[in-house]
């Protein structure tokens, strides 16, 4: 099952084009490897970007492609609040950063 979705960029690898993502449902990682032929080149994304981009779900792990950048520096602290709500009581992760509902 494919759906788009948005998230923000926790990790990038600018030479082998390689991203995780954390999505705006809180559920599971996504990650992003390209394709032979890709949307995304020419198009830079870095550790706190916020993205939209096609989710494809199986047992394993979430697969993001054809990326599309909607915010350049939208949480570039994401990835070290989300490291420090991990060593704090309780979840902590409502408050890391808000995303706009769905209508």
């Amino acid at each position: 099952m494919e759906q788009q979705m948005y998230g923000v960029v926790l990790w990038t690898d600018a030479r082998d084009s390689k991203a995780v993502i954390w999505c705006e449902d809180h559920g599971n990682l996504a990650f992003y490897t390209p394709p032979e032929q890709s949307v995304h080149q020419g198009v830079q994304i870095d550790a706190g970007d916020l993205i939209q981009f096609d989710m494809q779900e199986n047992a394993e792990f979430r697969r993001a492609s054809n990326l599309r950048r909607v915010d350049c520096g939208f949480a570039p602290a994401l990835a070290r609040n989300l490291r420090q709500s991990a060593n704090t009581p309780g979840d902590g992760i409502e408050s890391v950063v808000p995303f706009r509902r769905r209508a």
